[in-house]
C-alpha cells in the first residue's frame, strides 16, 4: 500500500522488441509504440496553425487501410516513434496554415508533444523531429504562382 501524501516516483521502463514495458508491484504494464504515436498525433494536432499531419497521400493510404474490416490498427500519418529502454524519439511531419510563423508553430508542437508523451506514458522524450511538408492555403489562393513570363 502506498502513502498517498509521499510522492510517487515512476516507474522503471524497459524494452523489448518493438514494446516497452514498465515494471511494476504486481505486475507490468506494456505501452506500444502506437499508442505513443496517437499521443503524440493528438497533441500535435492541438497546436493552433496545425492544419494537419502528413502528406495527402499518406493521410489518405491510412484512411482506406483503417477501413478494412479486421485490418490492424495503423500509427497516425504523419507520427513516427522509436521506442527505447526509458526514452522515445519522435518525428512528426506537418502541414500548416498559410501566413502562421513556421518556427513558432514547431517550437509549440515540440513542446506540447514532449509534455503530452511525457505525462501519458513515462517516457523521457529526448527529440522531437519536425518537418514541415506544405502550407494550407486560404480558399481562392491557389494560383500563387502569379502571371508566367513568355
Amino acid at each position: 500500500m502506498t502513502d498517498p501524501l509521499k510522492p510517487q516516483k515512476p516507474l522503471p521502463v524497459l524494452a523489448t522488441g518493438d514494446l516497452s514495458f514498465a515494471a511494476g508491484d504486481d505486475g507490468r504494464l506494456t505501452i506500444a509504440p502506437t499508442v505513443v504515436s496517437k499521443v503524440a498525433a493528438i497533441a500535435a494536432r492541438e497546436v493552433s496553425g496545425v492544419h494537419s499531419l502528413g502528406l495527402g497521400s499518406a493521410r489518405a493510404v491510412t484512411a482506406v487501410r483503417d477501413r478494412i474490416p479486421g485490418a490492424q490498427p495503423t500509427p497516425p500519418s504523419g507520427v513516427s516513434v522509436e521506442v527505447g529502454q526509458t526514452q522515445a524519439a519522435i518525428d512528426i511531419d506537418l502541414i500548416v496554415e498559410y501566413g502562421a510563423p513556421i518556427t513558432d508553430i514547431a517550437r509549440q508542437v515540440r513542446r506540447q508533444v514532449i509534455s503530452a508523451v511525457e505525462q501519458f506514458t513515462g517516457l523521457e522524450v529526448v527529440e522531437v523531429n519536425i518537418t514541415v511538408d506544405d502550407i494550407n492555403l486560404p480558399s481562392g489562393a491557389h494560383d500563387i504562382e502569379g502571371p508566367r513570363l513568355q
